[in-house]
């Protein structure tokens, strides 16, 4: 018996959840954009009036305000579609506790098990769509396939508030005529390699041998004909199931560019004290910090470095971090963004051999202290308690790297 899987997508989610809380705006083209003060001036969501006029997700507010002169312009408000996306989460929990996130927005749902109680798949996916539109007054558009690569592209042909059913019967009538590039993670690098081979669209990639396929891209060629092909069998992770951890990280492109030592080390504390919270937030330590650059031509590179003790303080990934720099850049461009993260974990609990030159107990002195500025900074928010380091700039001191990691999307693997 084939599985069920709904792809569930709430329609242009944060324009349609900000035009529900701002009745004058509904009816005009609005998108919810980043703050152009802090260089994260680009369209984050629009609506289907904005949609019309060619705007689109991720060009620069200027861009979008001279294709719709009258664009209504918003800035995101998190919490509230954190709220909207637990909402809607629950409305899906009463149909199956198998349910994977996909970004705020975005969840695939195992309804096999439901089927006899519900109904088929596009039963359940109606009532699905009934429900949010009712008691959440927005839309959402639900993909019902065998499989979760199709479900999620189901969910993409029809908008909005539509169900889409790709069977094992239909699919070839309704996947493989498409672009390549509508295969989940068929990007614009690999669309262009594989038309340069002539394989167009998603039946060429199904039709082609798989052999073949990896010759062009190497292994991720055999990925994307299982995908063609139908043959994806990953599964719907359970509610309360967590997908292993494997590095935790925060970036930021800055307000103004990086250019000197000082300014890197302002901004290393800032992401090195986000990353620390976060590993001891989930009892782990790293072994190996990471950084990554981007200069202001956006030419950017990743360095890493093993740690020669396991580590959830941000003054020691911090010291990492600006060992690293220093030891591979040369200042011959600014920098515009930068980021840390901490890799190779392991439980903070976890036996560990101590060193005979290390001073244990001032070591013990920062634990202490890093663990009561996490508990000052739960009750306060996050820059109630800073480092005097970054009172010296109140633009870079100013970030919050730590409150703006949970907005992006999770990775299908």
């Amino acid at each position: 018996m084939d599985r069920v899987v709904l792809h569930s997508d709430l329609n242009n989610f944060y324009a349609s959840v900000e035009c529900l809380y701002r009745p004058e705006i509904r009816n005009k083209p609005v998108a919810v954009c980043g703050d152009p003060e802090q260089r994260h001036g680009i369209v984050l969501a629009k609506n289907y009036l904005a949609k019309a006029h060619g705007i689109q997700t991720g060009e620069a507010i200027w861009q979008a305000a001279q294709k719709c002169p009258g664009l209504i312009v918003v800035p995101p408000n998190f919490p509230l579609y954190l709220q909207y996306s637990r909402l809607a989460r629950q409305i899906y929990a009463d149909y199956t506790d198998q349910i994977e996130p996909f970004g705020l927005d975005e969840a695939w749902l195992d309804v096999t098990a439901s089927t006899g109680l519900f109904g088929s798949g596009e039963k359940i996916a109606d009532d699905i769509r009934q429900r949010i539109r009712e008691e959440m007054g927005v839309t959402v558009s639900v993909g019902v396939s065998w499989n979760k690569i199709f479900s999620k592209l189901g969910s993409d042909l029809k908008k909005p508030d539509a169900t889409t059913v790709i069977s094992r019967e239909n699919y070839q009538q309704v996947v493989w005529p498409l672009l390549s590039k509508e295969l989940l993670y068929v990007g614009p690098a690999t669309q262009k390699k594989l038309y340069y081979h002539g394989i167009n669209t998603i039946g060429d990639i199904g039709r082609t041998t798989p052999q073949y396929l990896r010759r062009i891209l190497g292994k991720w060629g055999e990925f994307i004909w299982h995908f063609a092909n139908g043959y994806d069998e990953s599964p719907v992770t359970r509610t309360g199931e967590e997908a292993v951890i494997k590095s935790i990280g925060n970036s930021a492109t800055t307000p103004r560019d990086l250019v000197s030592d000082d300014d890197v080390d302002l901004l290393l504390y800032a992401l090195s004290e986000s990353v620390a919270m976060r590993l001891r937030e989930s009892g782990l330590e790293c072994r190996v910090v990471e950084i990554s650059v981007r200069d202001n031509s956006l030419y950017s590179f990743v360095r890493q470095q093993k740690q020669p003790r396991r580590t959830n303080l941000a003054s020691e990934i911090h010291d990492a971090a600006m060992g690293i720099f220093r030891a591979n850049y040369r200042w011959e461009r600014a920098i515009r963004s930068i980021g840390v993260r901490g890799s190779d974990l392991i439980p903070a609990h976890s036996d560990l051999q101590l060193s005979l030159f290390d001073d244990e107990m001032r070591r013990q002195k920062l634990v202490r202290l890093e663990s009561a500025m996490d508990d000052v900074r739960r009750r306060f928010g996050n820059l109630s308690v800073r480092r005097a380091l970054m009172l010296t700039d109140q633009r870079l001191g100013a970030l919050n790297p730590k409150d703006d990691h949970i907005i992006h999307p999770i990775g299908y693997f």
